[in-house]
């Protein structure tokens, strides 16, 4: 076929080339903006998840301090010369420990909230997830901590030191970089090795807890607003 050929062939069927063009065009433009739409959702969702981690660290570091000094004040209870100074940091430890577990709701939500805990407001339904838990049982210690005496207080500040621990492992498992959970959910969908693991080491601090606290009525789902409430 000579160039004229094409040309009059062409001519002739001007009208459906043209709209050939124009599809072939119109579909390379929409295939290319939507790599594009991509490429910005992925910025974008990377940029929420450094966000959320930045966020999630911060209350971490926060709840790895206020255990810490928990842990101080269960050792260094007796060194308080009178009540009133060891109440104040009682108290004080005890209204941060309880803020800690309810911010914790915003980057870890309970577990399986459509099995358990329908009459309750929506934070509330479900599991708590053991790292709260293990805020929890800390909170619980505290309270029962005094300057003198009371039950298995020598050691109380290892078992508080042994729930900072589980708060940490879990930080590190929601916080690991390698990860490629989904950013909603994504503490929901540790592994579940990993996951039941954390459970049973919950699970096991709190039989300890109520072991050394056995006049202690634990509602394993609810936090006290104020550290002068019970924790129902």
């Amino acid at each position: 076929m000579t160039g004229d050929d094409i040309y009059n062939f062409i001519m002739y069927h001007f009208e459906v080339v043209v709209t050939f063009l124009g599809a072939l065009v119109a579909f390379f433009s929409a295939y290319f903006a939507r790599r594009e739409t991509r490429r910005q959702q992925m910025i974008q969702t990377e940029a929420l998840r450094i966000n959320i981690d930045n966020a999630s660290l911060e209350w971490g570091n926060a709840a790895i301090d206020t255990m810490g000094r928990a842990a101080a004040l269960a050792s260094s209870r007796h060194q308080f010369t009178d009540d009133v100074a060891f109440q104040s940091n009682k108290t004080n430890l005890m209204i941060a420990l309880s803020s800690l577990i309810e911010r914790g709701r915003m980057f870890f939500p309970n577990l399986e909230p459509e099995s358990k805990g329908g009459e309750k407001v929506a934070a509330f339904k479900g599991e708590r997830p053991p790292i709260l838990d293990a805020l929890m049982w800390a909170y619980h210690e505290t309270s029962a901590l005094q300057r003198e005496g009371g039950p298995t207080g020598d050691n109380s500040a290892a078992f508080i030191t042994d729930c900072r621990r589980l708060l940490v492992s879990e930080l590190q498992g929601h916080l690991d970089p390698n990860r490629l959970n989904a950013i909603i959910g994504r503490y929901d969908k540790q592994k579940s090795i990993q996951r039941n693991e954390a459970i049973q080491c919950a699970d096991d601090l709190k039989q300890t807890l109520k072991s050394r606290r056995p006049s202690l009525v634990i509602d394993e789902h609810h936090v006290a607003v104020t550290a002068t409430e019970t924790l129902q």
